[in-house]
């Protein structure tokens, strides 16, 4: 376990983050939604290198679900607009850092311009030494075991050969450890299909903190409340 001296106990190895609360700030302050996804992305940032600072080494972000598709069609496309905007701003502010990035999730149904902007900055920060973080883009965590277990079957693993360790490498994610603190912002307590695979044993926080206003300070919180955590993964 690593231990930060600003923490009394453990620092979580793996944070997944839902970044929840957008919309509602922006519309508290008489804003477009959209104005409230842009400052959310603002934030990304600084939460991630504050975490790492802290001693996480794997941060995921949950940016855009396979649900969200479903918004107005005006609105999906000023996150995408948006999104496209802030990828390159974000990182190089985390390659400074030396903080690799990843992307989990589906990328054929972004736009051509999107799709090539995500794999430039996950190449270009690939050989980076420090902190992890991945953006859950178009990510669902069904469809992430359903394509895996379709994988498995395309591969012709034999059954008795399949085990949890067999099918994570199938996965999204693998390559990256267990989620040990899934932490969502806005109030709400549900997981919404995000790194349900993952999340098995993860501590669960949940502020109504929305995440636009969720910064180092709200992350401190979240890593002080996780090293209270006696965390026995069914023992004793």
């Amino acid at each position: 376990m690593i231990h930060s001296p600003e923490f009394p106990g453990p620092v979580p190895r793996h944070v997944a983050l839902i970044m929840d609360g957008n919309g509602r700030w922006a519309t508290a302050r008489g804003l477009r939604r959209l104005e409230g996804h842009r400052a959310g992305l603002e934030k990304v940032s600084e939460v991630v290198l504050g975490m790492a600072e802290a001693g996480v080494e794997f941060i995921t972000l949950f940016s855009f679900s396979t649900e969200n598709w479903k918004r107005p069609r005006d609105e999906v496309a000023g996150i995408l607009k948006l999104l496209a905007e802030a990828l390159e701003r974000t990182a190089g502010e985390l390659d400074d850092r030396n903080v690799s990035i990843r992307h989990l999730g589906r990328l054929d149904r972004q736009a051509l311009p999107l799709r090539q902007g995500v794999e430039r900055v996950v190449a270009r920060t690939a050989a980076n030494t420090g902190a992890v973080a991945s953006f859950a883009f178009d990510y669902g965590g069904r469809a992430e075991i359903v394509e895996a277990a379709r994988r498995v079957v395309i591969d012709k693993v034999e059954a008795q050969l399949i085990d949890e360790t067999v099918f994570g490498k199938y996965l999204h994610t693998s390559g990256l450890p267990d989620v040990d603190l899934l932490v969502r912002t806005g109030g709400e307590k549900r997981l919404s299909n995000f790194l349900l695979w993952q999340s098995a044993y993860a501590e669960l926080y949940f502020t109504d903190t929305l995440w636009p206003d969720f910064g180092r300070e709200e992350a401190g919180k979240a890593l002080a409340e996780y090293a209270k955590r006696q965390r026995r993964f069914g023992g004793l």
